[in-house]
């Protein structure tokens, strides 16, 4: 973390000088102030105020020093890249031997440890950040399986003209579900029951009349 220390006639002029050359906005960082200042005999200053100035940690880089903790704490060293940043969410892939205790049963435990890291990334901090997390492609390649399964359901659909209910999933797998299958003519979809056993429901937009 970056910190510097300012001087100034007041408290917030120290302050004014700090943000300055950080390039920082006041929510941004951390403010101590190590002496007021104070003022002599007819009003004359006597004494500088003085404020040492500390640049918090973006949401990101608390992430990733978050996980690189906990990797330690369970013995496994997995690769922790960056992989992009943009307003509001940043992708952060994991590399190495052993990861499938990383993703768990159909990625359980890589969500858990993705809802986490996004708690611990913006605890603390001005911007709120999303925080992905990817192990090796596992999620891209999960897309892929859902999108099939999604388009091998509804032609299932279609044929028995009966609804069918998919296995419970998280928010971000039903969406995928969701949106697979919106421009389908033929079936429609929505989700029932209470997280984290909330599932996807797959039938058809114009059932036939008993």
């Amino acid at each position: 973390m970056k910190t510097v220390e300012k001087v100034g006639r007041t408290v917030e002029e120290a302050l004014d000088l700090a943000l300055k050359e950080l390039k920082a906005k006041k929510e941004d960082v951390k403010v101590e102030v190590l002496d007021e200042g104070s003022r002599g005999l007819f009003g004359l200053l006597s004494r500088m105020a003085r404020v040492r100035v500390t640049l918090r940690k973006k949401p990101e880089e608390r992430a990733q020093e978050f996980l690189k903790g906990l990797f330690d704490i369970l013995k496994i060293t997995p690769e922790i890249n960056l992989v992009y940043e943009e307003d509001g969410m940043c992708k952060i892939e994991l590399k190495g031997k052993n990861m499938g205790i990383i993703i768990g049963k159909r990625g359980a435990t890589l969500n858990a440890l993705q809802f986490l890291t996004t708690l611990v990334a913006n605890k603390e901090s001005s911007e709120y950040k999303k925080i992905v997390l990817d192990v090796e492609g596992y999620r891209s390649k999960r897309e892929k399986i859902l999108k099939e399964l999604a388009l091998k359901v509804a032609k299932k659909v279609k044929e028995t003209k009966k609804s069918i209910a998919l296995e419970p999933m998280p928010p971000s797998e039903r969406k995928i579900i969701h949106s697979t299958l919106q421009n389908d003519s033929r079936v429609k979809t929505h989700s029932e029951g209470e997280e984290p056993y909330r599932r996807v429901i797959i039938s058809l937009k114009n059932p036939p009349v008993k």
